[in-house]
Parts: structure tokens; sequence; C-alpha cells
């Protein structure tokens, strides 16, 4: 199978080569009341603050956010002093390649209920969980909003991990996070099905395919698939008091030099010009009361 080379270079040897894009810093018109965003840092995430989501602190405090990182695991008093908690890419304390189905867990039981609890109380959660094995390490928190993850790859029909999510495609909702977007690029992830509540902005359909290898970035003609049609690769809901916002890939969010040859991977990306548009505006709804 003829998978994406660029998404070749990004295997468990190579994911340490991604670097964050230091030099991308869009225009922004928009400002937003001045909240803190926290992003965690406990739970072994691939993506933090200071690194490959760098990109991601920058923007948000470029319109007018303050950007720190979660240090602390999840509990009600950790969580008591916080409104937004961004939660990229976790895996299980000490994990390292080759990543092999079943994932573990990043969060424990007690964890995932206190986030609950927390979001359901009035916080704001923006949850990210990319492709295998991300999605297999927040399966269980995922879960527990409804929303049903699957430790998998998402590629189109000629297995092909560069997405394009348009409004001419069908596939971006028309929305208010989507009002001054025509198309947003995604790079490989995962799609999953979302609660009868939820609203999907980043719509699967028949020319995107679910894979689930035993094993990270090994494909075979045995490999287990299933059509992505009906699914979603990024979605909102309002849960309680709460608000939360779902994505199945974490790319997009940010902007990274990727492999020897330093590819742009994200919002610094030829056709994701407006990715970070919709990071700003899935932010806003989070701080808006």
């Amino acid at each position: 199978m003829k998978y994406c080379i660029l998404f070749l270079l990004l295997t468990a040897s190579g994911m340490a080569q991604q670097v964050p894009d230091t030099l991308f810093s869009p225009k922004v018109n928009k400002r937003a009341d001045n909240f803190t965003i926290y992003i965690d840092e406990a739970h072994n995430n691939f993506h933090t603050k200071d690194n490959r989501y760098k990109p991601f602190a920058n923007l948000l405090v470029k319109v007018g956010c303050q950007v720190e990182g979660f240090t602390n695991k999840f509990s009600e008093e950790s969580l008591k002093s916080t409104k937004v908690l961004v939660i990229a890419n976790a895996l299980v304390e000490g994990a390292r390649g080759p990543f092999v189905i079943p994932t573990p867990s990043a969060f424990t039981k007690e964890e995932i209920k206190e986030v609950k609890a927390w979001v359901k109380k009035g916080g704001s959660l923006f949850l990210i969980a990319d492709h295998m094995p991300f999605a297999g390490a927040s399966e269980k928190l995922a879960k527990s909003f409804g929303f049903t993850f699957y430790d998998s790859f998402l590629f189109d029909t000629n297995q092909q991990g560069i997405l394009d999510f348009s409004k001419e495609n069908n596939m971006l909702s028309d929305h208010q996070l989507t009002e001054d977007i025509s198309s947003i690029k995604t790079f490989t992830g995962q799609a999953f099905k979302i609660p009868k509540k939820a609203e999907s902005i980043l719509k699967a359909n028949e020319k995107l395919v679910v894979h689930l290898p035993d094993t990270m970035w090994r494909f075979s003609s045995k490999t287990k698939r299933f059509s992505a049609k009906g699914l979603s690769q990024g979605a909102i809901m309002n849960y309680g008091k709460g608000k939360i916002a779902v994505f199945g890939e974490a790319a997009m969010f940010t902007a990274q030099l990727a492999g020897r040859n330093q590819f742009k991977v994200g919002m610094n990306s030829e056709g994701a010009e407006e990715n970070y548009k919709l990071l700003v505006n899935i932010v806003t709804w989070l701080t808006e009361e």
C-alpha cells in the first residue's frame, strides 16, 4: 500500500523529528477575552505548550489569551481554578514505540470522573487525540462524554492522509465556528462517532476510510478497515454547564517542520491558510459564557 510519503516520515522512530515552526505568525483580527488557557503537560503529551504546540500557544497569546502548562494530574482541587483545559495527544506514562494494540488509557478512572464533573459544572474542555496510539489513549475519556474513538488512522480512498474539509465538498459544516472559513486541512488523524447532542464541524464521508492496524504505521492487505461515512474528525457539544470540543487530529492546530527536509505540517502548510481561524473560533466559543 502506498500511503502518503509525508506521513511515513512520522513513524515512531521519526516522530521526534517534528519541531515547531517558530516563524509562523498569521495576522489575526479577532480578540478574545483575557482568559487563561491551560495545556495539559502531565500525561506524557506529544504536544505541549513550549514544544510542538508552541505555535498553538503563540497564536492564542496573540489574540489576547494567557497560556500556561497544566502540570498536575486531574482532580477536583487541580481543576478548581481552571476555565479552559486543552488535552493534546496524551499517552500513558512511560509509553514508547513500537505502539501496538491495545493502547492503555492515559488517564485513570478517577481522573476521567473528575474531568467529567468539572465540565458538567462549567469547565471547557478541548480534547485533541490523533491517530493510533493517541486515539486509544484518550478513548475512555472521550467515551465518558459519549464520543466513540477508534484507535486508528484516517485516509482517503487513495490512501492519502492530507485531507481537505471544505464547504464546497460539504465536509466542512456551515456553522458559527466556520462562518469566516471556506476550507480546513487535516493531516491523517482519526475519525470518531459523536453523540446525538454534538455538532460535527469536520464531517467524514464515503471517500474517507478508517484503518485499524495492530501496530502503529504498519499496514497490509489484512489490516481491518471500514468506511468513515457518518463519522467526524471535529465536533463540539454543550455538556451540563460546560462545553467540550473534540478533534481527531493535532497538527492542524499547530505549525511544524518534519523530517530532514523540514516539510511544513499544519497551519503553515499550503492549503491550510485558514486553519488558524478555526483554532481562534474554537477557543472563543469555549471561553464564551
